[in-house]
C-alpha cells in the first residue's frame, strides 16, 4: 500500500456496495423477449455491466463487451430497458458482504464518504435507499450529474472540489477498470474489491494500491495509513 490517509473517500456503487446484476439481468432478459430476442442470461451480463445502462442495452444487442449495435434497434431497446429498470430497481439486488460494518467503521473513523457511480440518478437513489446506505454519504454523483462518466476523471475531481480536498487526501474505492483509470487519472489512490465486475478480468492486472475481499478490510488498510 502506498498512500496516506485520507480525508475523503468515494465509494463506487455496482460491483462495490451492492450486486445489481440480478435486477439488471432481469430487465435485459425482459428487454430482449419484448424485442422478440434471445434472452442473454445472468452470466453475460456480469460481464457487461459498470458503464452504464446505455452500454448495456448496446452489449446486450450485440451480445459482446465492444461494438456498437445498430442504431435503430438501440433507439428501440433502450426505452424498454429503462421503463423495465425503474420497475425492477433493487429487489433482486443485494449488499455484499462487509458493506454496513466497512461504512460503519469509515463513519465511526471520521472519514468522509461520497458514492460515484455510473448509474443514472433516477436508479441511483432508490437502489441506495432500498438498501439502507443512502444517509451514509455526504452526497452522490451519478452517471448523469455530468457530461462524461468514469474512466474520465471528472467525476472524482468534482467530488474533490465539493469536499474541498485535493486528489492527494482522497481514496477512490472501487470494482473495474473504469474506476482504477478515473484514479489514476484524477490523481487519487485506488483499492479495488476483489468481487465486483470488470468484464471478467481480474483486477489485479490494473494496478490498484491494494486489493480487498471485504469493504470492511479498509479498516486494515487505512489504521496501517494513519
Amino acid at each position: 500500500m502506498s498512500f496516506a490517509r485520507p480525508r475523503m473517500v468515494l465509494i463506487d456503487l455496482d460491483g462495490t456496495l451492492v450486486d445489481s446484476v440480478p435486477d439488471l439481468a432481469y430487465c435485459v432478459d425482459a428487454m430482449m423477449r419484448e424485442l422478440g430476442l434471445p434472452e442473454r442470461g445472468e452470466a453475460a451480463v456480469r460481464q457487461w455491466v459498470g458503464n452504464g445502462v446505455e452500454r448495456l442495452v448496446q452489449r446486450a444487442l450485440i451480445n459482446g463487451v465492444d461494438g456498437e449495435a445498430d442504431p435503430a434497434e438501440f433507439e428501440r431497446a433502450l426505452p424498454v430497458f429503462m421503463r423495465l429498470y425503474r420497475e425492477n430497481t433493487s429487489g433482486r439486488s443485494r449488499l455484499y458482504p462487509g458493506v454496513r460494518e466497512g461504512l460503519a467503521y469509515l463513519k465511526r473513523a471520521g472519514f468522509r464518504l461520497a458514492c460515484v457511480t455510473n448509474k443514472a440518478e433516477q436508479f441511483t437513489i432508490p437502489l441506495l435507499q432500498d438498501k439502507g446506505i443512502l444517509d451514509e454519504f455526504e452526497f452522490v454523483i451519478s452517471g448523469d450529474a455530468l457530461p462524461v462518466k468514469k474512466p474520465d476523471p471528472a467525476p472524482l475531481l468534482l467530488a474533490a472540489e465539493r469536499m474541498g480536498v485535493t486528489p492527494a487526501e482522497s481514496l477512490m474505492v472501487g470494482d473495474s477498470r473504469s474506476d482504477v483509470k478515473a484514479a489514476r487519472a484524477a490523481g487519487f489512490p485506488i483499492v479495488c474489491v476483489s468481487y465486483g465486475y470488470n468484464h471478467g478480468e481480474d483486477i489485479r492486472n490494473y494496478g490498484p494500491d491494494a486489493v480487498i475481499d471485504r469493504l470492511d478490510q479498509l479498516q486494515g488498510l487505512l489504521e496501517e495509513a494513519a
